[in-house]
């Protein structure tokens, strides 16, 4: 209800977990291990959702496998290309979204958006001073070159990181240490 722009409410929260509720307990859904088995409408969507995803497969083989399709803003194009397709299907009307593009309510709804209390920000900032003072900062240290040695090494990353929580390193100074190791990737404009 609100999570496209705000954290969720008590009652956007409260919505979704009785719907859940409405559909497990009232429907007998959960009872059975496929609801709709047989269904030809069901099974010939998932026919043509697995031929796509072969499809798409073959697209990244062809670019020599996932990271040099990224490199070629192959992702990117296929996610632009189908949010401007949905986006003019909304807008002919082909798709369509109740309360967006049909049954459209005229008067404004004003939904209400959780507001974090500022307090609660610095209560959180204090925390994390009061830790990277009470911590071991020379394990801390020690922590971190091991994750920067790992990343430069191409070795397995999660131990060292594991190791680094256990000390209270944040994580933070760990992204700190691996965009210093990796950088940080830009995605280039994408054009299609």
């Amino acid at each position: 209800m609100d999570e496209a722009l705000a954290l969720p409410t008590e009652e956007a929260v409260k919505i979704a977990l009785r719907t859940q509720q409405v559909i497990a307990h009232e429907t007998g859904i959960p009872e059975h291990v496929d609801p709709l088995s047989g269904s030809y409408f069901i099974e010939s969507l998932t026919d043509r959702m697995e031929q796509e995803a072969e499809r798409i497969f073959c697209t990244i083989d062809g670019f020599g496998g996932v990271i040099p399709a990224i490199e070629k803003g192959y992702f990117q194009r296929e996610i632009a290309r189908a949010a401007y397709d949905y986006q003019k299907a909304v807008e002919e009307k082909r798709y369509r979204i109740v309360g967006v593009n049909d049954f459209v309510e005229t008067e404004q709804v004003n939904i209400p958006l959780l507001k974090i209390d500022p307090a609660i920000e610095r209560e959180q900032t204090e925390g994390v001073r009061k830790l990277r003072e009470r911590r071991d900062n020379a394990a801390v240290r020690d922590s971190l070159e091991k994750i920067g040695r790992a990343a430069r090494e191409g070795s397995n990353l999660m131990l060292p990181i594991l190791d680094a929580v256990k000390r209270s390193v944040t994580m933070g100074e760990i992204v700190e240490v691996l965009k210093k190791e990796f950088g940080e990737w830009r995605e280039p404009p994408i054009y299609w």
